[in-house]
């Protein structure tokens, strides 16, 4: 196991406090778009949780009244055009990485959407296990509007599971902006919150996550994931296997004592 408290990454922001790792991006006067550089940083920093023992919850966070522009016009858009084949898979592999660092780092992903979420910056809404955001929130898999497909980063396998299969086709062939309103009555958001209480409120919901039985909240992703790929059959036998796997902890027992002793249950995360 690791620590990432004083992780000091190049290029965004981290923050770890009580358990909770915010993440901001950091280019609010570009309305934080993503580079080569702080694609791959972000990959490594979610591969790496895996191991952290400090941070058992992330939190992304708008910067500057925007969550993220997606990629950079000059910084990534410009170059892909001269590259090779090669190159070009190399890139989008490593993007894909990145939605797959996330999915696999074993802890629950919050997104706080506030102004701009699009492109990218939609796809790692969309890979995150909770969203909310304010009213003004724009969010668009605008893909197609740059004369690419709409299935990037598994945009195409996990956005029909959130909204729907009509609904996601609709967004990733129009590129579309859909609105908070409608991103929260199609199940994309959880809820929408007033600008001024997003982060609080984000944060408190990862609070409460942390406060609870943290090693089977990682097994809880860990089935959420995989089941995506497994009949009802092996789906049933594989959470049967997993909860026997929670039934051995220790926060079992502990919740089991303080019922019996009629309190609330701390829970150690083992």
């Amino acid at each position: 196991m690791s620590k990432m408290a004083g992780l000091k990454p190049r290029h965004f922001l981290w923050q770890v406090e009580g358990k909770v790792a915010k993440v901001r991006l950091d280019r609010p006067e570009r309305k934080n778009p993503l580079t080569f550089d702080s694609y791959a940083e972000l990959r490594d920093t979610f591969r790496d949780l895996v191991y952290a023992e400090d941070v058992n919850a992330v939190v992304f966070l708008p910067n500057g009244g925007n969550f993220c522009s997606g990629g950079d016009v000059h910084d990534i858009i410009g170059p892909l055009v001269k590259m090779d084949m090669k190159e070009l898979l190399a890139f989008t592999r490593m993007t894909g990485d990145f939605v797959k660092a996330m999915l696999n780092c074993g802890k629950p992903i919050i997104s706080a959407v506030d102004g701009v979420a699009v492109g990218a910056g939609a796809i790692i809404a969309m890979a995150s296990d909770i969203r909310i955001a304010t009213p003004e929130a724009k969010t668009a898999f605008l893909f197609t509007r740059v004369g690419l497909a709409g299935c990037d980063m598994g945009a195409c396998a996990i956005l029909p599971r959130i909204i729907g299969q009509g609904r996601a086709a609709e967004l990733l062939y129009t590129g579309r902006t859909m609105s908070a309103a409608e991103g929260e009555r199609w199940g994309f958001y959880n809820r929408l919150v007033e600008p001024a209480a997003l982060e609080a409120d984000a944060l408190d919901m990862a609070a409460r996550i942390v406060s609870g039985p943290t090693f089977a909240h990682g097994i809880t992703k860990t089935q959420l994931n995989q089941e995506w790929s497994m009949g009802l059959d092996q789906a049933i036998e594989a959470e049967a296997q997993a909860q026997a796997i929670c039934m051995q902890t220790g926060d079992f027992e502990r919740a089991y004592t303080a019922f019996v002793a009629k309190e609330k249950p701390v829970f150690e995360g083992n």
